[in-house]
């Protein structure tokens, strides 16, 4: 009487040589079988690469305008009459400085909030505190204390991915002998009903740093004859799918490939002194 393992074998035994060695290579894949597979997988994924990177590029642009448009909204309240609250050096005066709002956000001079640590703090910090920064730029960045952001208080440039409107800090006048010159003004609730106004937007931090110019504050030429002349103050960065993110006073945020020539922007609006 002969097991059932004898069985199986003297069944195997009675197929054909060429019949069993057909069964056992089928267990197994040829070479040519093995490089078709990854040919179609290198092809899947050189079709499915672009979308990829085109949906992360959108999310970091979404991600970004998120941000400015926080940003703006909190300037919103800032300016309110009614809503503000703590205005720093400006006090609760019915003006204030865009300068004075720009530390508020960052967190720096009197608004100072990184508990008992003076002189620098590296960004982002232990809790991941990040103010102000669009998700593409990541660079370690840091703030200084006692000092306001025209003076250096953010840096370095590089790291440095929005500036405010040049112009909502300080103005071009001609002065009596008919010469440009810069003037600092302040600003009023009424600003927010200045739609089209630009707040802030996407800005190059090392084109600023070749310019040699402080990137937190942007604005195009357009006519003027003295410190925005020539693209002096002009440094925007084309970093989502070739536009740039701008906030505008009244919480709206727009893209453009040429954020100067956008006609219905009001880049050459100056605030009364």
């Amino acid at each position: 009487m002969l097991s059932p393992r004898e069985i199986r074998y003297h069944r195997l035994m009675e197929i054909p040589v060429n019949a069993r060695t057909l069964r056992w290579r089928r267990r197994g894949y040829t070479l040519v079988e093995l490089l078709i597979v990854i040919s179609v997988i290198a092809t899947l994924i050189g079709i499915l690469l672009p979308t990829l990177s085109g949906a992360m590029a959108r999310a970091r642009s979404f991600q970004c305008q998120m941000s400015q448009r926080s940003v703006a909204f909190d300037f919103q309240i800032f300016a309110d009459e009614e809503l503000h609250g703590d205005r720093g050096d400006d006090g609760d005066r019915s003006t204030f400085h865009i300068e004075t709002f720009q530390e508020s956000q960052y967190g720096v001079d009197e608004f100072w909030r990184w508990g008992d640590e003076v002189g620098r703090i590296e960004l982002p910090d232990a809790q991941g505190n990040d103010p102000m920064r669009c998700p593409s730029v990541r660079t370690p960045m840091s703030l200084r204390s006692n000092v306001p952001c025209s003076n250096g208080a953010v840096g370095p440039s590089v790291s440095i991915s929005y500036g405010f409107n040049a112009r909502l800090d300080r103005a071009e006048v001609i002065d009596s002998r008919g010469r440009p010159r810069l003037v600092r003004v302040k600003l009023r609730e009424r600003i927010l009903s200045y739609a089209n106004v630009p707040l802030l937007m996407d800005i190059d931090g090392a084109r600023a740093q070749e310019l040699r110019v402080n990137p937190v504050y942007i604005a195009p030429s357009l006519d003027s004859r003295g410190a925005y002349a020539n693209d002096r103050l002009w440094f925007p960065a084309l970093r989502h799918n070739g536009k740039a993110n701008v906030a505008f006073v009244d919480g709206h945020v727009e893209s453009s490939s040429d954020p100067a020539g956008e006609s219905a922007w009001d880049w050459d609006y100056q605030p009364m002194r």
